[in-house]
């Protein structure tokens, strides 16, 4: 089993869905082992939504903040999850110099789901569900060595 990154960053259109669960899943996960951040590849505004199906599984999303590409503080990843193929683009934009993985993992648009509240909050949990499985499997704790 591979040892935690130090530093993942998550991506996708507008950092107000899939790359905010995507980051509070990590931090819920790992804590302070690995140095998270998210991002959107334009300006979004924050989602209702994303509050209430985090909520359900115990996890606040109060403190996040909408910010794109540009606004990051670091750009120091050793991998780049993207979820969007406007974020694939720009993470590969980004990353042309630099010794980083990017990797793509398509992800549901919940906000293109269109239907009545418990339908679109139940698009809202398809994606957080997906995004906790893919996270826990790629980014599993090492096993503890007994001592």
């Amino acid at each position: 089993m591979a040892a935690l990154p130090s530093a993942v960053l998550f991506a996708c259109s507008m950092n107000s869905v899939r790359s905010p669960m995507a980051e509070a899943i990590m931090k819920h996960l790992h804590g302070h082992r690995v140095y998270v951040d998210s991002v959107g590849a334009r300006p979004g505004d924050h989602d209702p939504f994303v509050d209430i199906v985090m909520d359900e599984i115990g996890i606040d999303m109060s403190k996040h903040r909408v910010k794109t590409f540009d606004q990051l503080d670091d750009d120091y990843f050793d991998i780049i999850v993207t979820l969007s193929p406007e974020a694939h683009h720009k993470a590969l934009e980004m990353t042309r110099t630099m010794a980083c993985d990017v990797e793509f993992w398509p992800t549901l648009d919940a906000t293109a789901v269109d239907g009545s509240r418990d339908a679109r909050l139940d698009a809202y949990r398809a994606v957080r569900d997906t995004l906790l499985r893919r996270i826990s499997e790629r980014f599993s704790r090492p096993p503890v060595a007994d001592v």
